[in-house]
């Protein structure tokens, strides 16, 4: 059986374990901005996904109850879904027997206060990304001049001076490795995370809209306790 070497690992965390201690102290505020994004991903991923419905499905059963005039079932459904959309329209559908303003007022009352929850948080992923890197970056600029000021010392023995380099490089670039992967991790996150809370912002505003057409082009149906 060989000798391990001396600056081998086994494994992948004995690796990053090895690679973290040889980045020293400018590690450690990377491992901060890591284990915050990580949570944003985490929060963030509950939170939109959990916030998504079949828009078009949602639609059609409304326009059901409303073509019907049955605003209470339509209300029902609403309550049955508590998810942003169905809880902006049922806000507007609350105020239904008044006039048209009135539910469009409640609708954006609603969405004021739906919309902030859903588009908090993401813009710090687009930060912490660039907070990451530039904390590698940093760890890379002291770890390279350590490294050439040992270099240029001249009460350091000439054999030791090599070893000298070798070791600041080698700090210098597992800063730029770590700060760099938590920076494209926290980019990556944030173009999902900010397509996502886009795409449920759209179908918010066009559901909105559909829904209060459909009300005012069925005035004359809508009473509350219509009959199936």
């Amino acid at each position: 059986m060989q000798p391990q070497a001396k600056h081998g690992c086994e494994g992948f965390f004995d690796c990053v374990a090895y690679a973290f201690d040889a980045g020293k102290w400018p590690m450690y505020p990377i491992l901060v901005t890591s284990i915050l994004t990580l949570g944003i991903i985490i929060e963030r991923a509950i939170v939109l996904w959990g916030s998504s419905i079949n828009k078009e499905n949602f639609i059609l059963q409304l326009q059901k109850y409303i073509f019907h005039g049955q605003v209470d079932k339509a209300i029902q459904l609403c309550t049955l879904v508590p998810k942003p959309l169905p809880s902006i329209v049922k806000a507007g559908l609350l105020k239904v027997q008044g006039s048209d303003h009135e539910v469009q007022a409640a609708m954006d009352e609603a969405a004021l206060r739906e919309l902030p929850r859903i588009e908090k948080r993401t813009p710090y992923l687009a930060m912490l990304s660039n907070v990451a890197m530039l904390f590698g970056l940093f760890g890379t600029i002291l770890g390279l001049i350590g490294t050439f000021g040992a270099v240029g010392n001249e009460n350091i023995d000439n054999s030791l001076k090599s070893a000298r380099l070798a070791e600041g490089i080698h700090e210098a670039i597992h800063c730029t490795a770590f700060g760099l992967g938590v920076a494209i991790f926290a980019l990556l996150g944030y173009s999902v995370f900010q397509g996502k809370t886009q795409s449920l912002v759209d179908d918010i505003n066009e559901g909105t809209v559909r829904v209060l057409n459909l009300v005012v082009a069925n005035r004359d149906k809508i009473k509350r306790g219509g009959q199936a």
